[in-house]
This record gives C-alpha cells, structure tokens and sequence, in this order.
C-alpha cells in the first residue's frame, strides 16, 4: 500500500509543479482589463516570388499615428513603444538599465498597468515624463517618494534630465515584455530631426505597436484594408511596385504574443507552444506510470483479497457494489497521495521557479481554482488507477475462491504486462529525449562556427571612439593582451535584422535582386579581428580610400543566392547597395553570425562613417583579466558617466540556447522521476512474484539449482517486458525527437547509438532492481521455503 501512495504521490507532485508552470505559461497579457481587443501590430517583407523573407515585431514610426488617423471607427487607441539601453544617473548612483521603454502617452489607456502615484493621463505627457516601477523607486531613491525626483538619462552623447512624474507597480510576471521605466516619447521625435521627419521615415522599424480594438469590431476586417492603407501612404518603389506586394502588417492578440510569435525581432524574447506541449506531455506520462503502478500492484496482490471478495459474494453483495467498494478505497488512497503531493509540491516549488525563471505560486486563497483541480486530479487519478483494479478484483468468481482453485486468467496476466511494458516505454522515450537534447546542445556549443567566438569580447561604440578609433586602435594594439580591434553595426551572436535593396551585375547586365542582403558596417579590421577566412579575393584595405566608400565583401551563400557561378566570378562584380554604388572586392567563407536555429544568410559588408554601435577586442586567452581591467581603467577615462559592460561573443551563443538546456534539465530529471516511479511499481512487483514462487524456489534448490540459475528464472520475464518497452519505445521517441530537431537549421539526427544506450540503462536499473529481490529469494533455506503458507 505504501509503494502505491509513495508512487502516486511522487507522480502527482511533478505534475502539480509541471500543470502550475503551463497555467502560468497560457496566462501571459491576460490580467489586462480589454485583452481580447488589444492587438500587437507585426511588419513582414516580401521576396518577388511572394515569400516572406522577414518578419519583424516592430514598425516604422509612422504607422502608430497613420493606423489612428485613417481606421478611427474602428481602433479606440494606439501607443507605440521603443526599447534601448540607456544610463540613468542619480548623483552617485550610476546604471545601465536595459527596460527602458519610450513611449507614448496612451500607453496606460492600452494596458491594465497600475499607477500608484501620479495621472496615468498626463505623467508621459510632458516632454521630460518619467514613470517609475516601485522596485526602480527604490533601488534609486530608496524609501523617499519619488515623484519629482529627477534622474539624467543618458543615450551616447545625448543626456537630458527626466522628472519622475509616476510611481507603477512592477509589471506582472505574466507580460511579454516588463518595461521598469517607461519616458516620453519626446526625446525619440527629437533624435528622428523633429515630427515632420519622424512621420516620413518607414524604414527605421523599431517601434512596438499596439491597438485597442471598438467593441465588436472584427481584427479580419482591419487586416484585409492594410494593402489599400499601405498603398496610400507608403512611396511607389522602382518599376512602380505597389508597396503592398513587398510588405504587410499583421494584428497578432497580445494573448498570442509570448507562446506563439517568435519574430526576427520581438520586444524580450518570448517562449513557445511546443514547450507548454512538451511539459503536458512530460506531467501526463508521469500520471500514467504512476497510475500503471497502482493497477499493477493492485492486481497483482488479487489473492489476499480473493476470498474476501468471495465471501461478500456468497452473502449477497453484487458486483456494483464491490465497484464502488474497490472505487472508494482508490479515490481514499488517491486523496492520501494528493496530500503527500501537495507538501511535496510547496517544498520543491521555490527550486522548480529558480529553474524555470518563473514566479510560481500555490495560493490556495487567492486562487480558488487550484484547489478545484486538485480534486479533479483525484477524481481523474482515482478512476484512472482504480478502475481496472476495480473490475478485476469484483470478477472474482465465489465458488471458485471458496474451494481454492481460482486462478487468475491468461488475459489479466497479458494485460499486466502490457501495463509494464507502457511504463518501461514511457521511461525509454524520456531518456532517449535526454540523450538528443544534451548531444544536440553540445553540438551546438562545439560547432565550427566558421569563425573564432573565444576570446572576443564587445563593448557599446559612443561617438567620440568611432571618430577617434584609428588613433585608439594603435594605442590599444600595443597593450599585450590585446590581439585585435574592430567596429561594426553588428557582432556575430545577434540576428541580421539590416537590409536594403540591392542590384548586382548578372551575365553583363545590373539586374534587381529577388533576395535579401542583410548588411553589416564594419571597420577594416572586422574579418581579421573574428578569425573569419577568405574564400576569394581580398579583405578591406585601410590604406585604400576608394573601400570606404565603393567596396563590397559578400559570403559565399551571398554568391550562390545571386547567382555567380564561383566565389572567384563575383570577385569585381558590380554591386549597388542602398545608396552605394561598388563593387565586390572579395568573399569571406561562410559562417555563423546567427545562432543554429536560423540558416546562413547572405550577407554584405561594408566600411561606412558611420552606424557603428559596437567595437569588439580580440584578447589573449593567457592575460584576459589584466586586458579587461586595462580596458576598465581605459573606458572610465573615456567614459566616466558610463558604466563598463562587456559581454563576450561565445557566452551570447550559449545563452540563445538557454531554453533548450532548460529542457534537456526537465527531460533529465523527469525520465528520472519516471524511473524511479516504475523502479517502484517493478520493486513490489518482482517482490509479489517471488513471493508467489517460494515454494518452487525450495523445491528447485533441493534439485540441485544454483543462486544464478534463480536469479535469471524470476528476472527473464520482466528483461523481456523492457524489452518490449524499448520496442515500442523506438518509433514514438525516433519521431518525437525527430521533429524536435526540425526547429533548427543545422542539428545533429538521432543516430540508433542513442536508442541502444536508453535501452541498456532501462534493462539495467530493472536487472538491478528485479535482482535485489531474486537474489533474496535464491538465499532462503529450502526448508523454510516449504513451511510458507
């Protein structure tokens, strides 16, 4: 009876943590008062051929106030918001805040955040408005109030003065993007020259945009007048292209957002519905072996209530009510187990939210319905576990009994074993999961990635280093621990989001390019600094003026998307690009700038004057702590007001797979949890049949039979359950993973090496634990043997 709670209850808490994660995961952006009509506005581009090319959660400035103007009827309101990273100064106190979101006034008439100080209406108002999460209130002014207080915000060379004029609650864990400040989007019409420039700039998009839907307006009826109103206000390009055959906007429910939008740009990264299906799955499996557990073991020990149920029988009692007896006895021993999962559950969920990095919580108060759905858990428990034990054990038949001749049928045995083989399947599905997961992952960190990642470390690049960096350059160069300098728009571990019409000289002719170039700026250093190799001609030149303003280096998947025949042909090739006209000068092998999860694109680099927003260093592996604290001292006497943050280049590709290790974790510990719950069903199962078989293990020693030879009889029959297990294991886990795997551009497969290692560790924690009780039974003395009843 124990190992059936202990079994239960162990398979009940996972599930409660796992069903509190998914509840938390299907709840994001809907605490907002209108969240049914609040929709996030995406912009996608199109190739010629019609394909989508990019897909960005963010607009051009223009479109939040041309949506309000020209669909009034039917959007109650828009706000439109901008994240970057800025420094906020408060006297002595010096920090990088990276949620900081310029917004516009609207914002709190669009969302359900509360105000606790100030007019939600008027604080963003106000050129120089400020509001303030609690949490930002007191890391900078401690337990003052800080309404009126003011803090200097500084953006590169840019700092102005903000006045708190609002005090917020902290945004909800459940939000698919947690601003911390929220300022007036003044300060961003400025940096665009004014609201007239601003209003005519549709390729800047880095605006998240949102509307408020009428009451009863339907978004489709929005969505099929967006071609027509992007006709209207977007410029005819080359050739007369309507401006609706290359781009499009699109209305996603902000209840969509976290699950099932991952854009090429989003406001904070968000997870994905494959995951929440993944944790389902996981908690119904645990459920399931748990719940196999309790009919094995149920059934298994028939006879000790076999003349009970005789008995019964004899005085009257139908079969229904022996149900109901046997249903009863379950749903009591389920509810025991609920009370053991529940303590279970409170104890290891303050070190199940530290993993997931979510606030979870069981508040039984403040959320009612949890305790709702743990009575229905032991309700569907109950019945699950009980009802075959049930049946089976009321169809006991009394004559037989009473006379002792009852012996349990052929189907029941099968139908046990069938249970058996289910369990050990589930546990090889897990590990095998385990197995793809971690070789997947360590494929990803251990890849060549075309490129060196190791030893590059990126700094922001302000102003006055990119007009001075060849002067710095020289100076850095001569510190030892310093290989290598360059700038660039972008580093290798971030996303290509950059691009711009292109025409290239095809078979004599200057023909417009049907495909997508993401540009990077660098300085001439750039290839030289990440490691990254030619594949034919030459690399920028700083002794050559003509590179900064007509050269061209593309990558080999650049070469093949326009259609040159070799990387040697492209090699002085005629390139227009944006507003440059060049050529190509040489072409750098391909490699990986975005993570695995996106293939190579084709790229193009160029040496500008500017748009620099990083400068990344090459350091000597040998002396990395004296070169970074050289380049503290250095940036601190650049940069005084700026604080020194670094990140290195190999750390920013291991953390874009952060939630695929956080999988490969759940995986693990729960095809453990998986195994220990059928370790336990297989413990008193093994633990029954030898008991059931003492006397023909007295008889058979007397014969003459060896320990091993006793061992290997009680323990063939359940090898071969796993066994099967492992059979029906193969194909659920072989397309399970298989289509795991298809979420990224380069992976790994999933070789039959995989497949056999889940099946030795399965058959050997069940040899090892079947064992543990044949060896025992093999030991007894015969004559004891036959005196057991």
């Amino acid at each position: 009876m124990m190992i059936n709670i202990l079994g239960l209850s162990v398979g009940m808490a996972a599930s409660i943590l796992i069903f509190l994660f998914i509840q938390h995961e299907l709840s994001y952006d809907k605490y907002h008062e209108n969240s049914d009509r609040i929709y996030r506005v995406s912009r996608s581009f199109f190739s010629q051929n019609g394909e989508v090319n990019l897909h960005l959660g963010h607009l051009a400035p223009p479109f939040g106030p041309l949506i309000k103007s020209d669909f009034s009827q039917e959007i109650d309101e828009v706000v439109r918001v901008i994240n970057t990273e800025v420094v906020l100064k408060d006297e002595d106190k010096v920090f990088e805040e990276k949620k900081l979101y310029f917004s516009d006034p609207e914002v709190f008439k669009v969302f359900s955040w509360k105000m606790l100080e100030g007019d939600p209406l008027e604080a963003l108002s106000f050129p120089d408005g400020m509001v303030i999460s609690e949490s930002m209130a007191k890391k900078y002014f401690g337990n003052a109030d800080p309404i009126g207080k003011s803090l200097e915000l500084k953006i590169g060379q840019v700092s102005s003065n903000m006045q708190v004029r609002g005090l917020m609650q902290d945004i909800p864990d459940n939000s698919h993007f947690k601003p911390d400040f929220l300022v007036s989007m003044e300060l961003v019409t400025d940096f665009y020259g004014g609201y007239e420039a601003m209003m005519q700039n549709f390729g800047s998009n880095n605006f998240g945009t949102y509307i408020l839907l009428s009451e009863g307006v339907d978004p489709d009826n929005i969505s099929a007048q967006i071609p027509a109103f992007l006709n209207r206000h977007i410029n005819v390009g080359d050739g007369g292209t309507p401006p609706a055959s290359w781009t499009n906007l699109h209305l996603w429910p902000i209840t969509d957002i976290h699950l099932h939008s991952n854009l090429d740009s989003e406001l904070e990264p968000n997870s994905s519905i494959e995951y929440v299906y993944i944790y389902a799955a996981i908690a119904i499996f645990i459920l399931l072996i748990a719940c196999v557990n309790f009919m094995n073991l149920a059934t298994a020990r028939s006879a000790k209530r076999a003349l009970e149920v005789g008995l019964r029988k004899v005085m009257g009692a139908d079969r229904k009510l022996l149900v109901g007896q046997f249903m009863s006895e379950t749903i009591i021993m389920t509810f025991l187990a609920l009370v053991m999962a529940f303590l279970l559950a409170v104890l290891t969920l303050p070190f199940f939210s530290d993993f997931t990095g979510k606030a979870l919580s069981i508040n039984l108060l403040k959320n009612p319905e949890y305790l709702l759905g743990m009575m229905g858990l032991v309700i569907i428990v109950g019945v699950l576990a009980g009802s075959y034990p049930s049946l089976f054990l009321s169809g006991f038949q009394p004559v037989k009994v009473l006379k002792g001749t009852y012996k349990i049928g052929s189907i029941h045995e099968k139908f046990r074993s069938g249970l058996v083989v289910g369990q050990f399947a589930i546990s090889i599905v897990l590990i095998v999961a385990v197995l793809v997961v971690v070789n997947q992952l360590d494929y990803m960190k251990n890849k060549d990635l075309g490129f060196q990642k190791d030893q590059v470390i990126v700094l922001p690049a302000f102003e006055d280093f990119v007009e001075n960096f060849e002067t710095l350059k020289d100076r850095y160069l001569q510190h030892e621990g310093i290989e290598n300098l360059a700038l660039a728009s972008r580093v290798p571990s971030g996303r290509l989001l950059d691009s711009q019409g292109a025409k290239a000289e095809v078979n004599g002719e200057l023909t417009t390019m049907d495909i997508r170039l993401a540009d990077i700026h660098v300085s001439h250093s750039f290839m030289e600094t990440f490691g990254i190799q030619m594949a034919s001609g030459r690399d920028f030149n700083y002794q050559l003026a003509s590179d900064s303003t007509e050269a061209f280096l593309i990558n080999q998947s650049a070469v093949r998307a326009i259609g040159w025949r070799s990387d040697e042909d492209a090699v002085g090739k005629a390139l227009h690009y944006g507003n440059r006209r060049g050529y190509i000068v040489g072409v750098v092998k391909d490699f990986h700038f975005e993570s695995l999860h996106q293939p190579i694109s084709p790229m193009v680099f160029m040496v500008p004057t500017d748009r620099f927003n990083s400068v990344a260093f090459r350091i000597n592996k040998d002396r990395s702590e004296e070169t970074i604290a050289y380049l503290r001292e250095e940036w601190t006497a650049l940069k005084p007001d700026f604080p020194f943050n670094y990140y290195a280049v190999a750390d920013r590709f291991d953390q874009q797979y952060e939630a695929e290790e956080r999988v490969g974790t759940v995986f693990g510990f729960f095809a453990g949890l998986a195994i220990l719950i059928s370790v336990l069903g297989l413990f008193g199962l093994s633990a029954y049949a030898t008991e059931q078989r003492t006397k023909e293990i007295g008889v058979r020693k007397v014969m003459g039979a060896s320990i091993g030879s006793i061992v290997l009889l009680l323990g063939k029959d359940f090898l071969k359950l796993v066994l099967l297990g492992f059979l029906f294991a193969i194909p659920i886990a072989w397309y399970g993973m298989n289509s795991w795997l298809d979420g990224f551009a380069y992976s790994i497969g999933v070789s039959w090496a995989v497949f056999l290692i889940a099946g030795v560790i399965a058959a050997f924690i069940a040899t090892l634990t079947v064992s543990s009780q044949s060896i025992k039974a093999a030991m007894i003395n015969p004559v004891k043997a036959f005196k057991v009843d």
